[in-house]
This record gives C-alpha cells, structure tokens and sequence, in this order.
C-alpha cells in the first residue's frame, strides 16, 4: 500500500465504494472512482518516484506531490463532496511526507504502508478464524444480503477464501517491496509499489466478486 491506502482509512467504509452494474456484476472501475479515482491514488506517488529519482532531493519530490494531491482534494471539495473523503488523499500523502522528512530518507516515503498492510493482514485473518470473513461483510452489504450469508455453510467458505485472497495480496506486497527497502532501492519499491497497488487490488477485486458471486437457482418447475 501506499500514500493513498493511509488516506482511505480515513474515508468511509469500503462497501459504499463498491459499484455495481445493472446484472449484478461488479463495476471495477467503477469501484475504483474511474480514471479520476485511479489518477489521485497513484500521480501523486508517482510524481514523488521520478522526481526523486532524477533528482535525489527529496523537498521538490515531496512539494510536488502534496501539490498534486491538495489540487485532487480542492477540486473534490469545489465539488461538495464529503469532506473526510475529499481530504483522505491528501491527508495520506501528507503522512507518507511526513515520515520521509523526519528521516530525510526517501524511501521512508513508502514506510507507513507497510504498517497498514500489517494492520489489514491481521485483521482479515482474525475475521476468517472468528467465521466473519471481512469480505463477507463488505459484498454481504453491497449484495442486500446482510449477515444471513453466515448461515450458509457454502457462501462463509467463498467469502473466507475471497477474503484469503486480499490477504496474500496484501502479504505478496510485503514480501516483494520490503527487500527494496532494505536494499535502499527507492526505483524498484516506488515502482513496485505502483504496480501492486490499485492495479492489483482491482483485479484481486474482481476475483473475488467472481468466487462469491450467488448461484443461479435451479427452477422447480424444471425439477419437476
């Protein structure tokens, strides 16, 4: 995760971002926020990356980034849109900036998402061991079905297993980008971490409306 992953904990609950199609299937892009929602979660970031790159000074990185992101937040607010979720980006490119001044290090730019990717792992594993798999909660409000999923022995499977999914994304990303910050290669973590951002957690996304989507019922007359 990055810069925009510590804003979204500051938005609204991910359920109300899902979208939908007229069929019932998933509207990822959609989901996402569209091309816009897909450009303030990842120009900021890699605005910061190439300019940091190029130039190895962190101050013009840093303004450029936080200019992006308070020009995304102005216009959603210009809009009248919500203002926690208007601010979130900002606010979470603010936390990242905040962290790799403190340190001067670049690559701390970076750092906070791997706590709330350790954060988000713990929590969904604990949902599958306790049998509220946090999927389950989030689709089960976006599908009208509540919390009467649970007593269906099938449906709490898919949704453990969907909710095992977004947890070893969310793993993979560890595995994959801490070595970079370790190694200090701020090229390969900043790129890494593009790819394996919303590109990935679209089509992780995706995957798991598809494995938890209901089945269709077999008629009775054709039974019959």
């Amino acid at each position: 995760m990055s810069s925009e992953d510590v804003g979204q904990q500051l938005s609204t609950s991910p359920a109300s971002k899902l979208r939908t199609r007229e069929d019932g299937s998933l509207n990822v892009m959609a989901s996402i926020g569209g091309v816009r929602g897909l450009a303030e979660a990842s120009l900021p970031a890699a605005l910061f990356l190439v300019i940091f790159v190029v130039t190895d000074d962190l101050t013009p990185a840093l303004v450029v980034a936080l200019g992006v992101a308070g020009v995304f937040a102005a216009g959603r607010l210009l809009q009248r849109g919500p203002l926690v979720q208007s601010l979130s980006g900002l606010v979470g490119v603010g936390v990242c900036a905040a962290a790799a001044l403190t340190t001067g290090d670049g690559r701390d730019f970076y750092a906070p998402g791997f706590f709330i990717n350790g954060v988000y792992i713990v929590a969904f594993i604990v949902s599958i061991l306790v049998r509220w798999p946090m999927i389950g909660i989030l689709f089960g409000l976006v599908r009208g079905e509540g919390t009467e999923w649970r007593h269906d022995v099938l449906k709490r499977r898919r949704y453990a297993a969907a909710t095992w999914i977004i947890t070893f994304v969310m793993a993979a990303r560890l595995i994959v980008q801490v070595p970079f910050y370790l190694a200090d290669d701020v090229a390969s973590l900043g790129v890494a971490r593009l790819v394996m951002g919303m590109p990935l957690y679209a089509l992780a996304l995706w995957v798991c409306w598809m494995i938890t989507r209901p089945q269709p019922q077999i008629g009775r007359e054709s039974a019959s």
